[in-house]
């Protein structure tokens, strides 16, 4: 299970916080569930980057290839995402930790989805990865020594319609271990604004018992995503928080 917190400052302030599950899986062996439960997790291809590749694998190939970051044969990928559940699924924010031959991190990819079904991708270097697989941690607003070791990311992408498309993230995101410990923090648009995200968990092994055991504890999980997401959205405006006009959004190449 998995907890997700954001913290907004700077301004006006807000919290939130969401209960969930997430899955860890290879992108080259992913889970072959009883026909009978493939309805609460499926992982399509259609579901990450520009939709049209024949494998999630293939997708997060064309896109590295289009940057000139490939892997090569023998690489493994380890990706943390939501699964499609009864036909549904949103991503705020998938992970992809891409280890090469001789099992060093090569790279690491953050996919984040808007609610306008628009798709970015952030190529970011190894050391996005830094800190202890299994760390634990509490939401901070003020940023730790680990945050100081990660270089800026420009933000390039139109997420929240409360933030406009400007400013940099500072992004933790370990591999996981036995816990689950990834923060994003937003600073420097004009307004002042700065948001705090983590997801905090810990792992369990999969399979039909906890498959079940997870969707009757949070059923249809990605349909409760999305609704908060809109539910806070329209807290937000009531509270009289201006709303950041959407720029047109040009898939990045390896996105198209």
């Amino acid at each position: 299970m998995a907890d997700i917190r954001h913290v907004r400052s700077g301004g006006s302030r807000y919290r939130l916080r969401h209960r969930t599950y997430l899955w860890l899986v290879d992108l080259d062996r992913l889970p072959d569930l009883p026909r009978p439960l493939r309805s609460l997790a499926r992982f399509d291809a259609r579901d990450h980057f520009g939709g049209g590749a024949p494998s999630i694998r293939a997708g997060l190939d064309a896109f590295l290839a289009a940057r000139g970051a490939g892997l090569p044969p023998g690489s493994r990928v380890l990706m943390l995402a939501h699964a499609r559940v009864l036909g549904h699924v949103f991503n705020p924010l998938t992970v992809y930790w891409c280890r090469g031959p001789d099992g060093s991190l090569r790279q690491v990819v953050a996919e984040v989805h808007n609610t306008y079904g628009e798709r970015h991708c952030y190529l970011l270097p190894p050391e996005t990865a830094r800190g202890d697989r299994g760390e634990r941690g509490d939401l901070s607003e003020r940023g730790d020594r680990g945050d100081l070791e990660v270089s800026p990311v420009a933000k390039e992408f139109y997420v929240s319609p409360f933030l406009a498309v400007e400013g940099a993230y500072r992004m933790r995101l370990p591999e996981p271990g036995e816990h689950l410990a990834l923060t994003v923090r937003l600073a420097g648009g004009t307004d002042g604004a700065r948001l705090t995200a983590t997801v905090r968990g810990d792992r369990r092994p999969a399979g039909a018992r906890g498959l079940l055991r997870a969707a009757l504890r949070r059923p249809w999980s990605t349909a409760a995503v999305s609704v908060g997401i809109r539910f806070h959205g329209v807290r937000l405006w009531l509270r009289g928080q201006p709303v950041r006009p959407r720029p047109i959004h040009v898939p990045q190449e390896g996105l198209k």
